[in-house]
């Protein structure tokens, strides 16, 4: 009876983590459809040929090297083992039957962590958007998906370090959605703003994307992928306790949202005099990033108040790094690592056991990292093989120069 209870609990537990894992990817589709969205019309089909791209490449070098990196033995809290391809095959029924704890199928882990390692990718995709070299980005996307992250994850998720210091991060405020925005910074320092973005006295001037309906599109779709994201980081479903986890950590992730987009909006309204979109999309994506570090444990109000502050948060940071010429097309760099700080150090006023010192801690450690290697393997490509476009051909457009198609032929762009 034990057993077949078991073998039940098994199966329900597999197939909730290989659903969670489904709704993540469909993520992919929500960054390529926001950032085709925020880009100009003649930059459309790169955008969308780099996130097809960088998803399957993150698949496969995860699992040639990523999966084991990060989750492998260690060879100490601080340095990972260096394992080869995706390690032991599933054994179920004999782990079941043996009385194992082990509750889902190694391989359903495998699906459902791949697919956040090719999110912090597309994070980085939309800020370098319309002046990097499609070439240049892929070959950071292998370096990045199969060991700058690993590493990272390794020392929280893992069991390294962090782990070891209590730094808690439930579904990847920081391990995810702040590593992104670290390497899209550092890419964005060495890479420069996109031509006439930026006048000859610092002020800023707006380039407006194309396609708001294909932007929002992006944004719901996202918010959709983001009840896996968070819903599936409780790992299991198959008991009361579980399942009513996942009803919360559901019902916080969407009031967070939606406090952040409304702050946003607001926020926007007061600012700038006009009830800005883009704000108050980057507002909602604010607020799931921001209670993606503990979607389990706050009250629905709590929740919608953590996306609220995220939403205000997200509007100044976006207008800062306008102020300081840092080009991030879509605001990603906002709306994923300053939400994300904000998110991490919030757990501990619910979290028990969690400590702002702990936060700080993997807070620094991460960003420090991954900005560091980033920016050298940025620096390292620009030196070798160059990551941006001539001038010329960014006014022509990356559609013709990098892929030969445009994704609108029967408009005439500018050249």
């Amino acid at each position: 009876m034990s057993a077949e209870f078991n073998e039940l609990a098994y199966a329900l537990d597999t197939f909730y983590f290989l659903i969670s894992g489904a709704l993540v990817m469909w993520m992919a589709a929500g960054f390529t459809m926001l950032e085709s969205g925020l880009v100009r019309s003649k930059n459309t089909t790169e955008i969308l040929t780099k996130n097809v791209a960088l998803y399957s490449i993150a698949c496969i070098m995860y699992m040639l090297m990523g999966y084991n990196i990060m989750y492998g033995s260690g060879m100490s809290s601080l340095i990972p083992s260096f394992g080869g391809i995706l390690g032991a095959a599933d054994n179920a029924a004999a782990d079941v039957a043996a009385g194992s704890d082990a509750y889902y199928s190694n391989v359903s882990d495998f699906f459902f962590q791949v697919v956040f390692v090719a999110t912090a990718m597309s994070i980085i995709s939309g800020a370098v958007a319309e002046r990097m070299k499609l070439w240049a980005f892929l070959l950071f996307t292998v370096i990045l998906t199969g060991v700058i992250y690993p590493i990272q994850g390794f020392w929280s998720w893992g069991g390294g370090f962090l782990a070891d210091i209590g730094y808690s991060d439930y579904a990847g405020s920081g391990i995810v959605h702040m590593f992104g925005a670290a390497a899209a910074l550092a890419a964005v320092m060495v890479l420069g703003p996109r031509k006439g973005k930026f006048g000859p006295n610092g002020e800023v001037k707006p380039i407006p994307g194309a396609n708001m309906p294909l932007a929002t599109l992006g944004v719901f779709i996202l918010w959709f992928g983001w009840f896996g994201f968070n819903g599936g980081s409780e790992l299991k479903v198959s008991d009361v306790g579980s399942a009513n986890a996942v009803a919360l950590v559901f019902a916080n992730t969407n009031l967070s949202a939606a406090g952040g987009a409304v702050a946003a909006l607001v926020t926007a309204r007061l600012m700038f005099g006009k009830a800005d979109l883009t704000m108050a999309l980057n507002g909602g994506l604010a607020g799931l990033v921001a209670i993606t570090a503990g979607p389990n444990v706050p009250s629905l109000l709590a929740a919608a108040l953590i996306g609220v502050v995220g939403g205000v948060l997200v509007v100044f940071s976006i207008v800062g790094l306008d102020k300081l010429k840092l080009d991030d097309p879509v605001g990603a760099i906002s709306a994923h690592g300053t939400a994300g700080i904000w998110g991490l150090l919030v757990v501990p006023l619910w979290s028990e056991g969690a400590s702002f010192g702990a936060q700080l801690i993997g807070i620094a450690t991460i960003f420090v990292w991954t900005f560091g290697v980033s920016y050298i393997l940025w620096s390292i490509l620009k030196a070798v093989v160059g990551i941006r476009v001539t001038e010329e051909e960014e006014e022509t457009g990356l559609d013709i120069v990098e892929c030969g198609v445009e994704a609108y032929p029967e408009f005439n762009y500018s050249r």
